[in-house]
């Protein structure tokens, strides 16, 4: 069987994968159940818990034309830009870009080379060369680029929550379970690549580094583990945690047509 990264085998990557979507799909139709049971203004009845009752008050409010700023500004400078956090705090729209990019690009390198391998798979795609990623050098500077740009950002959440008295004492433990998974999911992700290229022509001093010492024989493990729980944190328990604010607070920027 081929290699899909560090020696997991595609269908081990399939099965843990469309489990992990199930869960994302079915947590968020609760959740926009549960914003179903809100009324559509004030003073007006409830919409019973239906989502698609939720789903057509949703975009009559986006698309509301007393907004004061198009849907697209609203996008790109509210929402991509997060410009609203830059106002208030420069650290704390540092923390939140670099945590908020990096996720969402590392997410859609992994899907898009996913997609590449499913192609591979039925014949449209053909490489001499496994694990896919390797044919995609671009790809994988990407990928690193932004994997540290996800580090800086949780690096500065977890300095922010022990150095800053105000954040440090509204610190819950659940807080820090959710910093603490993001954190262990980022440097998995660094040990399980520098020892699947440990001892090959491929390895650099920073990719031995993060090997600890690590034969490849022992990649499959190591990539099991942090595919495993990037999954579960960073996708599967997005609608049941605090993560749902990377959904609902879009969405509520929007409603309300961004601004301040």
């Amino acid at each position: 069987m081929q290699e899909y990264y560090s020696g997991l085998e595609f269908w081990t990557m399939t099965v843990v994968s469309v489990v992990t979507v199930i869960a994302l799909i079915g947590g968020i139709l609760f959740q926009m159940k549960k914003w179903g049971l809100g009324s559509a203004g004030y003073g007006k009845p409830g919409q019973g818990g239906s989502i698609i009752a939720f789903l057509k008050l949703l975009w009559s409010q986006i698309f509301d034309k007393k907004h004061k700023q198009g849907v697209i500004t609203t996008l790109v400078f509210d929402i991509l830009l997060q410009r609203r956090i830059l106002r208030r705090s420069i650290t704390r729209w540092v923390m939140h870009i670099t945590i908020f990019w990096g996720w969402i690009m590392l997410f859609l390198f992994s899907m898009g080379i996913f997609v590449v391998e499913l192609l591979n798979k039925v014949g449209v795609y053909h490489a001499d060369v496994h694990p896919l990623v390797e044919n995609f050098p671009t790809v994988m500077l990407l990928n690193e680029v932004f994997s540290y740009l996800l580090l800086i950002g949780v690096l500065i959440a977890i300095a922010r929550r022990l150095f800053i008295t105000e954040v440090r004492e509204s610190t819950m433990f659940y807080d820090v379970v959710l910093t603490g998974g993001l954190f262990i999911i980022v440097i998995t992700g660094f040990i399980s690549e520098g020892i699947r290229y440990h001892g090959t022509e491929h390895a650099t001093a920073l990719t031995d580094f993060w090997s600890l010492g690590i034969s490849y024989p022992q990649a499959p493990h190591a990539a099991l583990f942090h595919v495993v729980i990037s999954l579960l944190f960073c996708v599967a328990l997005i609608p049941f945690t605090k993560y749902i604010h990377i959904i609902a607070t879009p969405l509520s920027i929007l409603a309300h047509g961004g601004g301040e």
